[in-house]
């Protein structure tokens, strides 16, 4: 459990802590609900049901929000608050603590004056009295469907909850204008009601467990306004419909659920949120206990002279472990597959190989990681896979090199942690071996292997590997030709099946005598002997030497093509000019190129995602190198601890409650940034922790 407490709120100048704290709460299905902790929107993405949806194909934000509140005699205290041109309503909202533990919860409580007293409720409470409310918002399993609870602890009688809520219809990254054609016709539900604002869209619904009124009241509220949006360079005024006021009489020790949801609800609410509260709380249960061989020790001090985990990490790593369960889903198509951020990204190939071991393997859940394998492997076209899927899934691009070679080392990791190798023989192997024939037979994007026996890939004009950032097309680290990591994956991925073609089969072709080649001209080509450390890209008869985290998979992956006595240098190297607390930074300061600071419009922005911006992933191989060229391994893992520690214990309560972004900037205080939480980041932590406790 995650507990922020929180001063009183005297408006986003005086504590923006509130603003800048953002939670998630995700359906496995790639839908979502999110805000701020006041919950005040910031960001075109925020809502409280996006639905992802099978037709319309794509994440959109149905219901924005509840302009919520709870309403006493003589008085009205909001639970929620909106920011409009030049100001913000309410001026005061109460919010005294967020707590995170299956699901976010919000603890309101207000001083009640006594009779007499200029803001007196006469006859509502006695002097000194208080409001204690708490809200609760869990997302509904595999369903389009929100669920918000009121718990009022504390507080008179006859009070009122009243919900306004706020339609927006529309993609999650576009934003909604008043316009004629929505059909503001409300129709009867069960203790609540139902509309279908727009054909094509799926209607509405919304009903309680108590039974209210429905004051209808039609009307466009405009200018809502995403201080975020604004910040990132795009439009942030938006326009949302209200068809009314949902009332509901709420008594001291009862619970108001709220079902908002695009089909009617056939479950009493209670028992819906009982049986998804508890299928959470068995859901907890697991990563406990992973292979290979490890079991975890009680929590305790830390043992500095083993490197053991202290009761802080296990803190630590359960709230990764939690969040991990939000990037698994199964699309509205039926496919197992990893959503690469909350909240604007869908599912690429190569976030999801590079996450997958840590969300899904080392917490134990290794068929549901092996069916996502099984349907990216089945989409295998020419020796490449998907960079990322469309929202429809109809005909995704192959715009991508490394994601085929990140294949292997998932399925290595699959097996290192107990996965089938009878699966792996008859699944991956196949999709395995057509991805090498393709590759040193050459395929698209100029991908072929050159007479040294190195990789090459691309032609200038495209951005194939994970520095893929562009700006007016041309990608701003161009790294076309030889790059270090795709060559390091290209030698895993053939040392790794030449181990498993004795297991499954020989190929036609020598590949021992093929790897002795490219591992020579490895080191030839990326060595840079008097620097002690590796070029990033060789092209056109000349290597690229800007210091960049690329260089630490040739010591990190199970197979380098690098000789061991050159790991240390490479590791010092990457020290001293890449780590931070956060992570790896991708271009060391001492470059003319380097951008410390990740801001302004989506050109700036672009132009420093791989130019020194910090990306926590690295971590995991960092890590995984510290380690493995380590003399003194319990010195290592101690300080890797501690690394580590530091890092989740500033920025788990930070930006994505709970979460772990998906960038910082380059430059001290290394600013939170991108997505609010990154499966990546989170699988690869949640690996180094594996790493860390079994040593």
């Amino acid at each position: 459990m995650m507990n922020i407490a929180l001063p009183p709120w005297t408006g986003p100048d005086a504590n923006e802590s509130f603003l800048k704290r953002e939670w998630l709460e995700t359906n496995g299905r790639g839908g979502y609900a999110s805000s701020t902790l006041l919950n005040c929107h910031t960001r075109k993405y925020h809502g409280l049901l996006v639905a992802n949806l099978a037709s319309p194909p794509g994440r959109y934000v149905l219901l924005s929000k509840f302009e919520d509140s709870l309403r006493l005699r003589n008085r009205e205290i909001f639970l929620s608050c909106h920011q409009y041109p030049g100001t913000f309503f309410p001026d005061e909202v109460p919010l005294r603590e967020f707590i995170l533990d299956d699901y976010p919860s919000f603890l309101y409580t207000a001083a009640l004056p006594g009779p007499g007293t200029a803001a007196g409720i006469k006859g509502d409470a006695p002097a000194g009295g208080t409001i204690r409310l708490r809200k609760s918002i869990l997302m509904i399993d595999g369903e389009d469907a929100v669920l918000v609870r009121y718990d009022l602890e504390a507080g008179p009688a006859g009070a009122v909850l009243r919900l306004r809520p706020f339609l927006a219809y529309r993609g999650r990254h576009e934003l909604s204008r008043r316009t004629p054609f929505l059909q503001a016709e409300v129709q009867p539900a069960p203790n609540g009601f139902f509309m279908n604002p727009y054909q094509g869209m799926p209607p509405l619904y919304l009903q309680t467990n108590r039974k209210g009124r429905f004051i209808e009241a039609p009307v466009w509220y405009e200018n809502f306004e995403y201080v975020r949006e604004q910040e990132r360079g795009y439009d942030w005024h938006e326009d949302l419909f209200t068809p009314g006021i949902l009332e509901v009489p709420i008594r001291t020790g009862q619970a108001i659920l709220v079902r908002a949801a695009t089909t009617p609800g056939n479950t009493a609410l209670h028992r819906l949120w009982q049986r998804e509260t508890g299928g959470r709380r068995t859901a907890a249960t697991e990563g406990k206990v992973s292979a290979p061989g490890r079991t975890e020790p009680p929590p305790g001090p830390e043992d500095p002279s083993a490197g053991g985990l202290a009761a802080e990490d296990f803190s630590c790593r359960e709230r990764l472990l939690r969040a991990a369960r939000r990037f698994l889903v199964t699309t509205p198509a039926g496919r197992p597959a990893v959503i690469a951020g909350y909240p604007w990204f869908g599912d690429w190939g190569r976030d999801t190989l590079i996450a997958l071991p840590g969300i899904a393997f080392c917490c134990g859940r290794l068929e549901e990681g092996a069916a996502i394998l099984d349907a990216l492997g089945d989409h295998e076209r020419d020796g490449l896979l998907p960079n990322y899927f469309s929202e429809d899934e109809s005909d995704p691009p192959y715009n991508t090199v490394d994601a085929s070679l990140w294949f292997f080392w998932a399925v290595q990791q699959y097996l290192l942690y107990g996965g089938d190798p009878e699966r792996v023989r008859l699944r991956f192997w196949p999709v395995m071996t057509r991805i090498l024939a393709h590759f040193l037979d050459g395929t698209r994007l100029n991908i072929g292997m050159d007479d040294r026996g190195l990789l090459h890939a691309g032609d200038g004009k495209d951005a194939l590997t994970w520095m893929d950032a562009q700006v007016e097309g041309r990608p701003v680290t161009p790294r076309d030709g030889c790059a270090v990591e795709i060559n390091a994956l290209w030698y895993n991925a053939l040392a790794f099946s030449e181990q498993l073609s004795h297991r499954f089969g020989k190929q036609d072709i020598d590949l021992e005598g093929m790897l002795r080649k490219i591992r020579q001209s490895f080191q030839d080509t990326f060595w840079l002997e008097s620097e002690q450390y590796l070029g990033d890209v060789y092209v056109r008869d000349r290597l690229d030497r800007a210091i960049r985290p690329n260089q630490i998979l040739a010591v990190s992956l199970p197979f380098s093509p690098l000789d061991p006595f050159k790991w240390k240098a490479v590791m010092r190297t990457v020290t001293d000019h890449l780590l931070t607390p956060c992570g790896l930074r991708t271009l060391s300061p001492e470059d003319p190129a380097y951008r410390g600071v990740y801001g302004g419009d989506p050109a700036a922005r672009d132009g420093a995602y791989h130019q020194g911006t910090v990306w926590p992933w690295l971590l995991g191989h960092f890590g995984e190198a510290t380690l493995r060229v380590a003399e003194d391994r319990p010195a290592a893992r101690t300080f890797l601890l501690r690394h580590l520690r530091a890092f989740l214990r500033a920025h788990l309560p930070e930006a994505g409650v709970g979460g772990v972004s998906e960038i910082f900037g380059g430059d001290a205080p290394h600013h939170p940034d991108g997505c609010i939480d990154q499966a990546w980041s989170v699988g690869e932590l949640i690996r180094l922790y594996d790493l860390l406790a079994r040593g």
